[in-house]
């Protein structure tokens, strides 16, 4: 393997390029029309445009990138995670083009992408699944029947896709009726597939999970667990790693049950088992994603391993050089997703140009990005600018540099979550480790935000006139000390 093309753009393009680099490995970017100027495009050894600026016209155009490939001379692809990570369709085509993928196989893909199939692979390791339906059901009476039977309050969940696109939580038999046109309308808009299924509402869930990796040798270990549990729209914000309130005993488990649900479907690459965790610290099998996480630095930061790396070494054919039995929990690591979203308005996506943008530097701060001053967000695609990662000794180090961070990293032009961020690491909640799914609509509100901005701008005016005071005060004696020492030279040379 002696070149990668990167099917991706943005951050995680530039992150995959670094680790090639490092490996010795050339790499070939892709790009929209939209893209033509991007920080991934630069940093490549060669660049190729591959369409216009909508997804679906570029990044989405699997056979556009086999091109791209060929054209450049690339040996395997890299797809990072959203576009085509996930699309089986894709992957063999990959194969039939005679190129390596670095990913898992279209089987493992297919297997997983649909939840049904993913829980019935599951089953077959006796891995905890919520009560509810194991198959996907259309007529509405008998799913009515079925969530009587299950127990209200339940979830509706579209079978295939994620992202909460075709999830409805229903409270009362009342509300099913509608509540389930809504999830089979939403789910055949977003994916192509009205199936549905029904499962218990987990009320007060923490969603965890667990980082797998598995070689053509059949060898599969665990990395261990992200917390995962500060969502808005059923989608991520801040992740952190490991959780602060799982057992080393619930932590063996989990990690087992992770190997397992891998090792139904022969996993090969890296991978990701998620689980719901209810109050009484239960946990349940949710679902698998079958490609690297936008959350893996702080994975990657507590383990002292490069996710890209052994990816790309699995695909290489090689042996995984680590045991289960060597891998231990170093430290802590908190990922904060910097989205062009303002909080403030439901966290709706902001367009703009970065008029300003300064990344914060120091010990325990890593930032993933994709721009930089004077650049544009597009329109196109998704809004998240950076990934800021800080790692600590402890879990409250690793907050304090959050802050730290999130302070010294400075944004004008667009709204952004960092002042969401904030708020988070200094929320007694998230502080205390005592929080759940429901953070965002139990804690939040832009209210409570701009308290919170107006107490620390009245600190921070109190704490300025406090230092210019004492400032003065240490001029003026000095100022005296000298003119007592000049004074003192002077009459002793004048005797």
């Amino acid at each position: 393997m002696k070149k990668i093309l990167i099917a991706n753009r943005g951050e995680i393009a530039l992150r995959i390029m670094r680790s090639a680099r490092e490996m010795g490995i050339k790499t070939v970017a892709v790009y929209s029309e939209a893209d033509r100027t991007a920080l991934h495009v630069r940093y490549a050894d060669e660049a190729i445009c591959i369409g216009p600026a909508a997804s679906n016209q570029s990044y989405l155009r699997g056979d556009k990138i086999i091109e791209a490939s060929k054209i450049t001379g690339a040996d395997a692809i890299h797809p990072g995670y959203g576009f085509l990570s996930e699309n089986a369709a894709f992957a063999r085509l990959v194969k039939a083009s005679g190129l390596i993928l670095i990913g898992p196989t279209p089987e493992a893909m297919e297997i997983m992408g649909n939840k049904l199939s993913a829980k019935a692979a599951a089953l077959k390791y006796q891995i905890p699944m919520v009560p509810g339906t194991e198959e996907a059901i259309t007529d509405v009476e008998e799913a009515k029947s079925r969530a009587v039977e299950v127990g209200f309050p339940i979830l509706i969940k579209a079978a295939a896709g994620g992202g909460g696109k075709g999830m409805r939580i229903v409270e009362k038999v009342a509300d099913f009726e509608e509540q389930m046109q809504l999830a089979v309308s939403e789910a055949t808009s977003a994916f192509g597939d009205g199936a549905v299924f029904i499962e218990r509402y987990v009320s007060s869930p923490r969603h965890i999970e667990i980082q797998v990796l598995g070689d053509t040798h059949g060898n599969i270990i665990h990395l261990f667990e992200r917390e995962c549990s500060v969502q808005r729209r059923h989608q991520k914000v801040i992740e952190e790693a490991p959780s602060s309130v799982l057992t080393e005993e619930i932590r063996a488990k989990m990690g087992k049950c992770a190997v397992d649900v891998a090792r139904s479907v022969n996993y090969v690459g890296a991978g990701t088992v998620e689980f719901i965790l209810d109050e009484n610290l239960d946990f349940f099998f949710l679902e698998m994603n079958t490609r690297l996480q936008v959350e893996h630095p702080v994975t990657e930061l507590i383990t002292g391993l490069d996710l890209v790396k052994e990816q790309i070494k699995i695909a290489r054919g090689e042996v995984l050089s680590y045991r289960q039995e060597d891998l231990k929990i170093n430290g802590h690591a908190i990922e904060l997703r910097v989205y062009a979203e303002d909080p403030e308005n439901n966290f709706l996506p902001d367009i703009g140009t970065l008029e300003v943008y300064e990344t914060p530097k120091g010990n325990g701060v890593r930032v993933d990005d994709g721009f930089e001053q004077g650049m544009e967000i597009p329109i196109y695609y998704d809004p998240m600018i950076a990934k800021l990662i800080t790692y600590g000794q402890t879990r409250e180090e690793a907050m304090e540099r959050m802050v730290r961070a999130i302070d010294e990293y400075h944004i004008t032009g667009i709204k952004t979550t960092l002042g969401f961020g904030k708020f988070v690491m200094q929320h007694e909640a998230f502080k205390s480790g005592d929080f759940n799914t429901h953070f965002v609509s139990k804690y939040f509100s832009p209210d409570r935000m701009k308290q919170t901005d107006e107490n620390e701008a009245l600190m921070a005016a109190v704490m300025a006139a406090i230092t210019y005071k004492n400032k003065t005060i240490a001029r003026n004696a000095v100022v005296e000390e000298q003119q007592v020492s000049n004074w003192k030279r002077n009459r002793t040379k004048y005797n």
